[in-house]
């Protein structure tokens, strides 16, 4: 085996052993456990029999896996509501299934909200709301807070957000103030019910309160913010006119906020995030030799800025080392063109790095732990010093696809682009550089 093609395996092997650390049900058997009644979440105990309504609200890309390990130490006794956008070949009983759409909300995700909020509003204070929130949620369950707003209009508006070239913190920090059930509106609609919140984590790891728009967590984000992110990135004049408008009239809502009436009985506790994928490719990395470091402090940087600072690192990092590896964390934005091709932000990534590391004994791969990436089939991609030469050799020019967005078509020829299928978890992307 060449050592190109070495590094590109040992690099594949730790992202995979990330993704196996990384799946809710290592999670839940980690911080979860059921004795006689009594279900342990982390540091809480909670008597199920206690209460006269258990009410579960799974959603996000792990809702259905999450309720479903969830039943496995509970059995029967929960009954409630699950969200997800990916197919499942059987349903579990005592549940509702809604199949909300992402990146995108569809009607589903507008039938998921409006039977969410109803269930909610029928719990009093002997009740218990149990919440599992994963990644993905922002878009599987919605339901805007004005009833002007189409599902078009709010579609149009996602679409506006994520193409802005904003952090995921500030984009969520406008999806709050537009929705009837973000920004701790679930919490509110449960006002008096004890309520605890599993969190499975894909953003920033001190801004939980982001994931999924955090819906049951008080909101640190303001109107005013919304204003000045809107008005940062130019965001306005892609707003359909029913949201436009409530920017123009100053008419956007706000949240609830930190020592509201809504959280008085509400616990949250997180049992996944990338803090447990990156220090699972870490001991995988040492495993096969590597010095490591872990450097997140590039997430949500520019594409290019977080490359050019991971491999400056890599690079100091090589010279006292024999083999060295960087692991990184997190995610790097990516402005996309309305003509983009088919690719996403990991195999831009990845991509980029192939013309600057071209020639040298470097591999670099970047991957979703959800198993997608933009609108490709590929949960990323890897690259290495022989990237530009097999690519000429195939008649593909890095370039184009570069500036075309369109990495996916050059990484599958070369059989660089990395495949998992949905992996029914999302503790956000993974960055593998290794050096020899």
């Amino acid at each position: 085996m060449s050592l190109p093609h070495a590094m590109r395996s040992a690099a594949r092997e730790m992202f995979l052993h990330a993704l196996a650390e990384s799946s809710i049900e290592k999670a839940f058997t980690r911080h979860l456990s059921w004795d006689r009644g009594v279900l342990r979440i982390r540091e809480d105990l909670y008597d199920l029999k206690s209460y006269n309504r258990v009410l579960v609200v799974s959603f996000g890309k792990a809702g259905h896996r999450m309720a479903e390990i969830l039943s496995r130490l509970v059995g029967t006794t929960v009954e409630g509501i699950i969200a997800d956008p990916n197919p499942h070949p059987y349903q579990l009983n005592g549940y509702r299934y809604f199949a909300g759409g992402h990146p995108q909300p569809n009607e589903e995700s507008f039938c998921a909200a409006d039977a969410i909020l109803k269930s909610l509003s029928s719990l009093n204070p002997q009740s218990l709301a149990l919440f599992m929130i994963s990644g993905g949620g922002s878009a599987v369950v919605e339901r805007p807070a004005d009833q002007d707003i189409s599902l078009a209009d709010l579609i149009t508006t996602y679409k506006t957000l994520v193409l802005s070239g904003a952090p995921i913190a500030e984009i969520n920090a406008v999806r709050k103030h537009l929705s009837a059930v973000k920004g701790g509106r679930l919490a509110k609609a449960a006002q008096g019910a004890q309520q605890v919140s599993i969190l499975v984590s894909d953003v920033p790891e001190k801004s939980l309160d982001s994931l999924s728009s955090g819906p049951t967590m008080p909101d640190p984000s303001t109107v005013e913010d919304c204003h000045r992110i809107v008005n940062d990135y130019k965001m306005l004049a892609g707003f359909p006119p029913t949201v436009r408008e409530l920017f123009e009239r100053h008419a956007l809502e706000e949240t609830p906020k930190q020592g509201d009436a809504a959280f008085a009985r509400s616990r949250w506790w997180k049992v996944l995030s990338s803090e447990t994928a990156e220090k699972a490719a870490a001991s995988a990395a040492a495993q096969h030799g590597f010095a490591v470091g872990i450097d997140n402090s590039c997430d949500d940087w520019d594409f290019a800025k977080a490359a050019d600072h991971l491999l400056e690192r890599l690079d100091g990092m090589r010279k006292g080392v024999a083999k060295a590896c960087i692991i990184s964390a997190g995610e790097v934005t990516v402005r996309v063109p309305d003509d983009a091709g088919i690719g996403g932000r990991n195999q831009h990534f990845a991509l980029y790095c192939a013309e600057k590391i071209a020639g040298k004994n470097i591999a670099v791969l970047s991957a979703g732990t959800d198993g997608i990436d933009g609108n490709s089939l590929a949960a990323g991609g890897i690259v290495d010093g022989t990237t530009m030469d097999r690519a000429r050799a195939a008649g593909l020019d890095v370039a184009r696809h570069l500036s075309g967005f369109n990495a996916f078509p050059l990484l599958e020829k070369l059989s660089d682009s990395i495949q998992t299928g949905p992996t029914g978890t999302n503790v956000r992307d993974v960055r593998i550089l290794l050096a020899y």
